[in-house]
C-alpha cells in the first residue's frame, strides 16, 4: 500500500494557519484588512485577555448575503481577484483567500453580516473547521466577526502565546500600522477606529484626524515633541510619490521598531527601503542608533508584486534601484538642508529637561516654577562646599570634591555639575608642567616620553564610568536619589509587561518607577552615577533595548548591555570643553582603568604617535 496520503481540507487549512496566523495580532490584522477592503468607514476592535479569549472586529462595510457568508470561510475563496491577470495589479489589502479559512480552522468563530439592501442579517458559526448552517440574525449593516479561544485544540501552538499584556502589545502594534496608513489625505477618506481591551477603551481615533494627530496619539514620541521633532519631506517623480515625516536625530532609538513604511496603504518591510533610510541619516546618527521615520509611498500597482509572502508584509519591486534612489534622494536632501542643531531647554531642578505636561503645551506651569524656586532657596550650597588640594611638586594636580558629595570615579561631567551648584567661580588650577591640550573640544593630546597620544574624551570617559558601574553593581544595587519632579511617560501594554518582567534589573540600576495613570508611568528615583543622563531618555531607550532582546537572553549579558548604554549616556560628550583640572582627573582615572584602550563598544580610546613616526613624516630619518 502506498504511503503518500491526500490531506483532508481542514488539515490543509490548519497548516496554512501556521503561516498566516502566528498569534492573536495576526487575526486582528487579517480581519481589519478585510474590513477596509469592504469599504468600511468605521472599525471597532474588542479584545479580551490579550486576544486569547476573544477577538471581535465590527465594521460598517458592504457586508455579505447568506450565499457569500457560506463561501467566505472556504479555502481560497475571495471576491478580490477573478483571473490570473488580476495578480499583476493588486489594489486590495487581501486577495489570497486564506485568512478566514485559516482562522476558522484553529478557533471558534461566529460571523454575523448584512448588506445594505437586506432587511435582516445572516449568521454562521464554525468550531475548528466544523461549520453550522446559515441562520437569520439581527444586526446593523456591515460585518461582525468574533474569534474565541484561539488554538484551543492545538495546545502545542497555544503554549507559545505570551502574557496578555505582551499579546495585547502586538495587537496594538497592528492597530497602529493600520491607523497610520488610513488617515485622510487628498481625496482619501480616513477611518474611525476604536480599540478596546477587557472592556477598557485604549484608542478612539476620529476619521478627521490628520497624520500628525495620529502619530501623537499612537507613537512612543511624547506628544509635546511631535511638531518640532518631525521634518516633512515630499517628492513626486517617475510615478513615485513619497511623503516622509522624519524624526530629528535627537529622538532616535536603539532599534528599527519605530520605522513605519507604507506602500499604497499597506505596511511593508523592505531591505532596500531600510537601507535607503539608513543612508539618508549617515553621519547624522551614532552607529547604534536608528531614526524615527514615517514613510508613505504611492506608486502604480503594476510596478510591484505583493504575492510574495502569506502575511503580505513583503513586496518585490520590479525596479528596486529606482525606489531606493528616489527615497534616499528625497530624505537626504531634506535632512542636509535642515538645521538639526539641538537647542537648549531650560532644566528642571533635577538637572534634566522637564517634559511638558498634557494641557500645558508651550510653557511651564506656575506650580513647577514655584517649586523649583523654593528648592534652590532651601538647598543653596555653602561657600566652602568644595575642597581642593594643590600639590605643586606633582605633575598632576589632585582634584577631588569633599567626601560624600560626588562619587569619586564619576569625573569630568560630574565635576562640571558640582561646580555649577556652587556660587564660586570654577577655579583654574594648572600643573607646573602642562603637557596636554584639548582640540576641537573633543580630543585631548598628551605628550609622552616616546611621543604623544590622542585621546577620544567621550570614549575614554565612557570606559571609566562603565568599569565603575560594573564594580558597584557587583557589590550591591546602584545608589539612587529621588527626583524633585517625577518624569512621566506613556507606556504601551507590551512596554509595561517588559518593565514588570525586568523589575529586578531596574532595582539593581536604582531606577524606581510607579504607575502614573492608565497608560503612563513616572520615574521617582534615578541613579546618582548617571546625573548627566536624562532620566526620561534613558528609560525610553532601556525599554527599546529590553524589547529587542531575545526572551532567553542570559541575565548577565543583558545587564552588560544596559551598563554599556548607561556609561555612554553619562560620559563626557564630544564637543564639551574641559578645564585643565577635569582633563587631569580624566588622565588619572585612565591610569587606574583596567582596559582603558577600548570603550565598552570596542572603539579605541587612544591613538599613539611616536617620535620616530613624526621624524619619518618630516623626512628627518
Amino acid at each position: 500500500m502506498g504511503q503518500i496520503l491526500v490531506l483532508d481540507q481542514n488539515m490543509i487549512n490548519m497548516i496554512a494557519a501556521g503561516e498566516v496566523i502566528e498569534r492573536p495580532a495576526s487575526v486582528v490584522k487579517e480581519l481589519m484588512e478585510n474590513s477596509i477592503d469592504s469599504g468600511t468607514t468605521k472599525i471597532t476592535v474588542s479584545i479580551e485577555d490579550g486576544g486569547r479569549k476573544l477577538i471581535s472586529v465590527t465594521d460598517n462595510g458592504c457586508g455579505m448575503d447568506g450565499e457569500d457568508l457560506a463561501r467566505a470561510f472556504e479555502p481560497h475563496t475571495t471576491s478580490k481577484i477573478k483571473t490570473s491577470s488580476d495578480l499583476q495589479g493588486i489594489s486590495t489589502l487581501g486577495f489570497r483567500g486564506e485568512a478566514l479559512a485559516s482562522i476558522a480552522s484553529v478557533s471558534q468563530v461566529k460571523c454575523t453580516s448584512r448588506t445594505k439592501s437586506q432587511t435582516g442579517a445572516n449568521c454562521i458559526e464554525i468550531d475548528c473547521g466544523n461549520k453550522s448552517d446559515i441562520s437569520p440574525a439581527s444586526a446593523d449593516y456591515g460585518t461582525t466577526i468574533q474569534v474565541r479561544d484561539i488554538f484551543y485544540k492545538l495546545p502545542a501552538r497555544r503554549k507559545f502565546l505570551r502574557t496578555a499584556n505582551t499579546e495585547m502589545g502586538h495587537i496594538a502594534e497592528q492597530f497602529t500600522r493600520i491607523a497610520l496608513a488610513n488617515t485622510p489625505a487628498g481625496n482619501k477618506q480616513g477611518l474611525d477606529l476604536t480599540l478596546i481591551h477587557n472592556g477598557r477603551e485604549l484608542y478612539r481615533l476620529s476619521d478627521k484626524d490628520h497624520l500628525h494627530q495620529r502619530i501623537a496619539e499612537l507613537s512612543p514620541i511624547p506628544s509635546s515633541g511631535i511638531s518640532e521633532n518631525l521634518i516633512e519631506a515630499e517628492s513626486n517623480e517617475k510615478s513615485l510619490h513619497i511623503l516622509a515625516l522624519m524624526g530629528k536625530p535627537s529622538i532616535s532609538r536603539t532599534s528599527k521598531k519605530f520605522q513605519y513604511v507604507f506602500l499604497n496603504g499597506r505596511f511593508i518591510r523592505d531591505k532596500f527601503i531600510s537601507h535607503a533610510i539608513k543612508e539618508a541619516y549617515r553621519g547624522l546618527l551614532e552607529p547604534n542608533r536608528f531614526p524615527v521615520v514615517f514613510l508613505f509611498i504611492q506608486m502604480p500597482y503594476e510596478d510591484y508584486d505583493v504575492n510574495v509572502h502569506p502575511t503580505k508584509s513583503e513586496v518585490r519591486f520590479y525596479n528596486s534601484n529606482l525606489v531606493h534612489s528616489q527615497i534616499l534622494g528625497c530624505l537626504r536632501e531634506k535632512l542636509l538642508g535642515t538645521d538639526l542643531q539641538s537647542h537648549a531647554v531650560l532644566p528642571t531642578a533635577t538637572g534634566s529637561p522637564q517634559m511638558q505636561g498634557i494641557g500645558a503645551p508651550g510653557h511651564r506651569s506656575e506650580a513647577i516654577s514655584d517649586a523649583m524656586a523654593e528648592f534652590f532657596k532651601k538647598h543653596r550650597p555653602a561657600q566652602t562646599q568644595q575642597q581642593f588640594s594643590y600639590k605643586p611638586k606633582q605633575q598632576i594636580v589632585a582634584l577631588r570634591p569633599s567626601a560624600g558629595q560626588i562619587p569619586e570615579s564619576h569625573t569630568g561631567a560630574a565635576m562640571v555639575s558640582a561646580f555649577a551648584q556652587t556660587s564660586q567661580p570654577m577655579p583654574e588650577i594648572r600643573s607646573e608642567q602642562r603637557k596636554f591640550i584639548q582640540i576641537h573640544d573633543s580630543f585631548v593630546v598628551v605628550q609622552t616620553d616616546e611621543g604623544f597620544v590622542i585621546i577620544d574624551q567621550h570614549a575614554l570617559h565612557e570606559r571609566i564610568i562603565y568599569e565603575d558601574l560594573c564594580k558597584r553593581i557587583r557589590k550591591s544595587k546602584l545608589e539612587s536619589q529621588k527626583l524633585l519632579i517625577p518624569e512621566s511617560f506613556d507606556v504601551t501594554p507590551s512596554d509595561a509587561d517588559l518593565l514588570n518582567t525586568n523589575a529586578e534589573l531596574l532595582e539593581k540600576l536604582g531606577i524606581e518607577l510607579v504607575p502614573f495613570g492608565p497608560r503612563a508611568m513616572a520615574i521617582q528615583a534615578f541613579p546618582t552615577l548617571l546625573t548627566k543622563a536624562d532620566p526620561l531618555d534613558f528609560v525610553q531607550d532601556l525599554i527599546d533595548l529590553l524589547g529587542r532582546k531575545d526572551i532567553n537572553l542570559d541575565g548577565e549579558k543583558l545587564l552588560d548591555e544596559v551598563l554599556n548604554m548607561a556609561a555612554c549616556k553619562a560620559a563626557i560628550k564630544a564637543g564639551q570643553r574641559l578645564t585643565d583640572s577635569e582633563i587631569e582627573q580624566l588622565l588619572r582615572d585612565k591610569v587606574n582603568a583596567e582596559s582603558a584602550s577600548r570603550c565598552p563598544h570596542g572603539r579605541p580610546t587612544t591613538i599613539k604617535f611616536s617620535i620616530s613616526d613624526l621624524e619619518k613624516q618630516f623626512k628627518r630619518t
